[in-house]
């Protein structure tokens, strides 16, 4: 069951989110709480049998367009508890994630993640869409994006993350691992 996330919520959020991540659990559980209570637009959970066993988050960021300031969402983290992980409840929460966006009226959901994963789920590169990535340490191809209903043709830019990724370091990759991904898209 997919439903909104509620203050209640917040052990159990915060330890899927720590074990989806592993070694960098806490750190992305650190910025989730950070992006909730400043930046969230729409949080939700996957409950089985009354445990949340997953959870995803929708954050305020902005395309910096010519004419004007676009705000737009960026779904980070996606968190699934690693017990639950490859029976559908990511796939869930990311659908449930972009209809909520959609409900919002915002023009594009972003995030940066494995295209293989996220594209049999809606989303598609950013870069020939007219955005540009907010860092270069984000791999071209992970930098993706689903256009909704209210996208305007001149809604294009660059994105601008919400201050919570950049003083929590969660913005793309660092060497060694950045340059191992780089070099296998060269390939």
């Amino acid at each position: 069951m997919i439903r909104a996330y509620c203050p209640d919520d917040a052990a159990a959020v915060r330890t899927v989110v720590s074990d989806a991540f592993g070694a960098e659990g806490a750190r992305v559980a650190d910025l989730a709480e950070a992006l909730r209570a400043t930046h969230g637009r729409a949080e939700l959970v996957a409950e089985e049998d009354g445990d949340v066993v997953g959870h995803v988050l929708l954050s305020r960021s902005w395309i910096d367009a010519r004419p004007a300031l676009v705000e737009v969402l960026v779904l980070s983290p996606l968190s699934v508890a690693p017990a639950h992980q490859r029976r559908g409840t990511g796939t869930a929460l990311v659908a449930a994630a972009i209809d909520a966006a959609r409900a919002l009226g915002v023009p594009a959901v972003f995030l940066e993640g494995d295209p293989a994963y996220y594209s049999a789920r809606g989303f598609a590169p950013a870069t020939p869409r007219g955005f540009t990535r907010p860092s270069v340490r984000i791999p071209e191809a992970a930098f993706q994006v689903v256009l909704l209903p209210a996208h305007e043709p001149w809604m294009s830019g660059a994105l601008v993350y919400g201050e919570p990724f950049w003083s929590y370091d969660g913005v793309g990759l660092r060497d060694p691992h950045l340059a191992s991904i780089e070099q296998a898209f060269e390939s």
